[in-house]
């Protein structure tokens, strides 16, 4: 994905640069010039195994006018130690998250070797092809690396990249080429969170466990299997939970009946994925278990894919939200559970935004397609809707027509939209006693929740697109922690009075509305979830597409 500008860390300094004697460029002859100038200009090298670097063409064409067409990665005929170690990039980039054959992992032993033969000097038509092939390659990587390697606009992520002056080109040049330490210029490219370090590490690990399990299916049976049952799939059951770290290596479960330490296993199994942890072996369970383990290596590259997609870098701690974990986290603050956007009518979209007032006791100003669908409709069925539930209906300037049971020509221009509902602060508004405000198309918000009950369920996509937050109390602690006015009594006072009162943050607070089917706790523990979007199934799609079509 190339945008018109790239957020990259700066260039180092002259004291950071290797030598001056490896940083010498090898020249080209007037006719080696000519034949790079033309391949950058068609913009296709055959020897890649994407040929087609169009959508690069004028960053590489950038980057070797830069150099005055020199080549950057050859040394008297010979690939420079950087070069080398950059190749050995590449052919890691599956660890992570990456494809390794979008970078030749496979093709650069060969090339290698070709400029390696006794006796045999290279001509300069094959360095410069090799020098070429592989800036293509290195840029193409850390562009992954930065801005993932699909374009999330057409999947409904409104992710904003903040325009920077150093682009690829300067950034290859003068943090790459000219590294001391290859490894930190390549970690400065990428998302700079503990969650996103954690994800790469178990896409090293799932890979490996994918490459040791057998893939057997664990037979399904017409009752849920209970602890204490005979089942025949024992044997394999206990062979995956002590692949996956579920099952103690040490435990040795029964042969043939299901009990003891397999199912504190499959309790522990339950939680990682999401599950209530009953140790019943329903069909929920033994979907997940038999999911294959190539397919949680997708999920964790498709997650990785998505932290790639965000801001790197933010004034002050973000408040993040994971859709399919039903989970909110602010900081350093333990996680709580939230109810988010219901999956086929009222999805909770996934963007960025800042947080900027707190409502304490905050009215709701029902939208119009509740009103007409839901509330309108139960109003018709009982006359003392309103006043059971505290709404009133307003006007468009906010004056109150109704506060109790209304008459047919009112009710008419409710459900004609001429008349709204609103509904009164307190204990049964429908935001709770909090709500807080962040600037977005969507008219999304976190707020408060009337009940606990819609919190207990281990699926919570309940609400019509808004973020319910299980404790808005703590929730609104910590975003006030820099007013010192605002301490945990006040703001419980504030709940707990008759007006509404908006609190101004002193400055805003980033808020991520993520979504991704995988997690790793500070623990190490892997988590997956459910897909309850069917979004890893689209951009899933894209995620592996983009590979076909560069070859074109």
């Amino acid at each position: 994905m190339i945008c018109a500008f790239f957020l990259f860390p700066p260039p180092v300094s002259p004291a950071e640069s290797i030598t001056a004697g490896d940083a010498e460029p090898q020249r080209l002859s007037a006719g080696g010039e000519a034949e790079l100038r033309g391949i950058v200009a068609a913009g296709r090298l055959e020897m890649l195994h994407w040929p087609q670097f169009g959508g690069y063409q004028a960053e590489i064409g950038e980057f070797y006018r830069s150099g005055g067409y020199t080549l950057n990665w050859v040394r008297n005929s010979k690939p420079t130690p950087t070069a080398r170690a950059v190749i050995k990039r590449l052919q890691a980039a599956d660890n992570e998250g990456l494809l390794g054959q979008d970078y030749d992992s496979s093709l650069w032993p060969g090339r290698l070797l070709e400029l390696e033969l006794p006796g045999s000097p290279p001509s300069e038509s094959r360095l410069l092809r090799f020098d070429l092939a592989l800036t293509i390659c290195a840029m193409r990587y850390i562009l992954d690396l930065r801005l993932g390697r699909i374009n999330p606009q057409p999947f409904r992520a409104a992710v904003d990249f903040e325009p920077d002056v150093h682009g690829p080109s300067d950034f290859l040049r003068k943090r790459i080429i000219s590294a001391r330490d290859l490894e930190s210029a390549f970690s400065a490219v990428e998302p700079q969170f503990p969650s996103y370090r954690r994800l790469v590490h178990a896409v090293q690990l799932y890979a490996e466990l994918a490459a040791r399990d057998d893939g057997e299916q664990l037979p399904s049976e017409k009752l849920p299997v209970r602890p204490g049952d005979r089942y025949s799939g024992v044997p394999r059951l206990a062979r995956l939970l002590r692949l996956l770290g579920d099952l103690p290596p040490r435990a040795v479960p029964g042969r043939e009946l299901y009990n003891g330490p397999l199912v504190k296993a499959v309790k522990h199994f339950q939680r990682r994925h999401g599950l209530p942890p009953d140790g019943i072996l329903g069909e929920r369970t033994l979907r997940q278990l038999n999911t294959p383990l190539e397919q949680r290596l997708r999920q964790l590259r498709l997650t990785l894919e998505r932290w790639r997609w965000l801001p790197h870098q933010f004034p002050r701690p973000p408040i993040r939200v994971n859709i399919p974990e039903f989970r909110l986290y602010a900081g350093d603050e333990p996680s709580q559970k939230v109810v988010v956007g219901m999956a086929f009518e009222h999805q909770t979209p996934v963007f960025s935004s800042r947080l900027t007032e707190v409502i304490f006791r905050p009215p709701w100003n029902v939208p119009a397609s509740i009103q007409q669908s839901e509330l309108v409709p139960e109003i018709e069925k009982d006359p003392a809707y309103l006043k059971k539930h505290d709404f009133e209906v307003i006007d468009g300037r906010g004056n109150v027509v109704s506060t109790g049971e209304i008459s047919g020509a009112v009710l008419a221009q409710l459900r004609d939209g001429i008349l709204y509902l609103r509904q009164r602060p307190g204990p049964k508004n429908s935001l709770g006693l909090v709500k807080f405000l962040m600037s977005n198309k969507h008219s999304v918000y976190i707020h408060g929740a009337p009940s606990k009950r819609g919190f207990w369920g281990s699926r919570r996509d309940l609400s019509h697109g808004c973020i319910r937050v299980m404790d808005p109390e703590a929730l609104a602690a910590w975003v006030l922690r820099d007013r010192p006015e605002w301490t945990p009594e006040r703001i419980r006072k504030a709940m707990e009075g008759t007006e509404t009162l908006t609190v101004k943050l002193t400055e805003p607070i980033p808020v991520l509305i993520q979504y991704g089917t995988a997690a790793v706790a500070e623990n190490g523990e892997v988590r997956f979830f459910d897909d309850i979007y069917s979004r890893d199934t689209a951009e899933g799609a894209a995620f592996e597409e983009r590979s076909r079509t560069a070859a074109r």
